[in-house]
């Protein structure tokens, strides 16, 4: 048994997992926040048995999709005036941990 543990993009979430539920795969949902944009994430566990990891990323795959997006930087504490011009950064997408599982019991 492995759980997959999948950090997404709110914007994706509610998708995910119709897809998620739709292809039979139970999960829990987490909300979390990332520290580099610190936009809101849900991060979402899925237990699943071995043979069912390929279907699980497949669908994490079709539906989380990165782009690119600009934002504007925090500005540097110094009192220089200038303006801090945005920058292009690559969002969205998934980042997807596959790990095993020891023991699982549903009570």
């Amino acid at each position: 048994m492995k759980l997959v543990i999948a950090i997404i993009r709110d914007d994706y979430s509610e998708v995910l997992q119709d897809e998620l539920g739709d292809a039979g795969h139970r999960y829990t949902k987490l909300a979390s926040t990332g520290g580099f944009l610190r936009k809101g994430n849900t991060t979402l566990l899925v237990g699943v048995e071995d043979d069912q990891v390929d279907s699980v990323l497949s669908v994490i795959r079709s539906t989380c999709r990165s782009r690119q997006e600009l934002i504007t930087p925090q500005p540097m504490p110094i009192p220089s005036g200038l303006a801090v011009p945005p920058i292009e950064v690559i969002v969205g997408g998934a980042t997807v941990f596959v790990v095993p599982v020891d023991k699982f019991e549903r009570m």
